[in-house]
């Protein structure tokens, strides 16, 4: 990406908030102004993009890239699709940001304090510290020539809003891929108090992201209801279910004739883990010849480990990360994800792949990809007892096994490959391309 001149970046706009999160704090204290109005300039439109095949595509982050993690992959195999097609990629990420941007950082953290004291008496200090990021995430944007992009594809709702102002200039297609529930899912988790400042924050970011894109790509239908509630419109929304390449191939199992049980998932509060053992431990009878297999890290790893030991599961044990996963997936019998919060887990996936039969939860996008009975098993999230009934079924009957497994590699195969998965985002792409030049 080309850089310009960028010595007077910070002069002509302003490291202060958007005008429009000025507006949401505005009304949250109650404060009438016009600050809105003075910000906000019509910028010169860009004339109508070349047409050409291959196109050249921005892809933004808000986060570090590359590294370990579900929206990371999901960007790598997007990117490395599109390559494929033909297509040029770049991905633009704050870990990518020039050394001297974290002193930009400091700076802008002093002055929106200040905005914040001057303006309300007072300041949030994680506004003022996501703001900050924001204008750094925008200031570092202008030093970059952007019009040679035909797309800008922002997946997260930061960087949407932050394409979104500058695409005020360039005017080009912008889509907005949400990999979370954002402020309505917080709210519903009791992570951010109803009638907050922080609400009004990061309620304004949802409802802008979306104002300011072309069109929403959701990664499950699951997302169509809240994106409803924060202003999209059901045209504006189309679902593209993430792909993945498929290297996943069944392999014999080894001379080990116990049965795996094969749990793939960071190990946080909502992945229900302890559901897992509870569920165990409470058909341990059945367990003589099971082997049950944890793998991934995170905060919880110390508690969970307590809580095998407490309950006496010899038969677990934690593998932490690894980085063969298709191994160990062709040597499981069963996987099982107890999450208790998730929109459409890769580790599923993989497991729909490497022809496994399946037992997670009935929530957020699960069960658009799981139907119970068909390509997996399904029970309620937290639900112990359900979860042992299941396991119990899945262990004891052979013939479900194999006709849960082989279900779900002929669902993934049609709907979930990565490539499927590009074609139809190119496809949006080019849409939108079309509809643009014909104005």
């Amino acid at each position: 990406m080309e850089m310009i001149d960028s010595t007077t970046t910070n002069q002509q706009y302003g490291s202060y908030p958007s005008p429009y999160l000025v507006a949401a704090t505005d009304r949250y204290y109650n404060v009438a102004s016009d600050y809105v109005e003075k910000q906000r300039k019509k910028l010169k439109k860009s004339s109508k993009p070349a047409s050409r095949k291959n196109l050249r595509i921005l892809i933004t982050t808000y986060w570090d890239y590359p590294a370990v993690g579900g929206l990371q992959n999901y960007i790598t195999t997007l990117k490395n699709e599109l390559e494929k097609l033909g297509h040029h990629v770049d991905i633009v990420a704050p870990n990518q940001f020039p050394k001297n941007s974290k002193e930009l950082k400091k700076k802008l953290v002093k002055e929106t304090k200040q905005f914040y004291t001057n303006r309300y008496g007072c300041y949030n200090k994680k506004i003022v510290k996501e703001n900050a990021r924001l204008s750094r995430y925008e200031m570092i944007l202008r030093t970059m020539d952007l019009e040679n992009y035909d797309i800008f594809h922002a997946q997260d709702r930061f960087t949407a809003n932050v394409i979104g102002r500058l695409n005020k200039e360039y005017n080009k297609p912008l889509l907005f891929t949400p990999h979370g529930f954002m402020t309505q899912r917080k709210l519903s988790l009791n992570l951010i108090e109803r009638g907050s400042l922080e609400e009004a924050f990061y309620l304004s970011l949802d409802q802008i992201a979306i104002e300011c894109s072309d069109r929403v790509i959701a990664l499950c239908e699951a997302f169509r209801p809240s994106l409803k509630k924060i202003g999209a419109r059901d045209h504006q929304i189309t679902t593209v279910y993430t792909g993945i390449d498929n290297h996943f191939e069944p392999k014999s199992k080894t001379k080990n004739n116990k049965k795996v049980i094969t749990c793939i998932s960071r190990l946080r509060p909502r992945k229900g883990h302890k559901y897992l053992f509870d569920a165990l431990a409470s058909i341990e009878s059945e367990l003589d010849d099971v082997e049950v297999w944890i793998v991934g890290d995170g905060e919880m790893r110390e508690e969970l480990v307590k809580q095998v030991q407490e309950l006496k599961l010899n038969n677990v044990t934690f593998l932490g990360e690894r980085k063969d996963i298709p191994t160990l997936l062709s040597l499981s019998d069963i996987f099982v994800l107890p999450t208790t919060s998730d929109t459409l887990p890769i580790s599923i996936i993989e497991a729909m792949f490497a022809e496994k039969p399946i037992l997670t939860t009935n929530i957020g996008g699960i069960p658009e990809i799981i139907a119970n009975h068909h390509t997996g098993l399904l029970v309620e999230s937290g639900d112990s007892k359900q979860l042992a009934e299941s396991l119990s079924l899945l262990l004891s009957d052979a013939t479900l096994r194999e006709a849960l497994a082989q279900n779900a590699r002929t669902f993934a195969e049609k709907n979930l490959c990565s490539v499927t998965m590009a074609e139809k985002i190119v496809g949006i792409y080019q849409s939108i391309r079309l509809r643009r030049e014909s104005r």
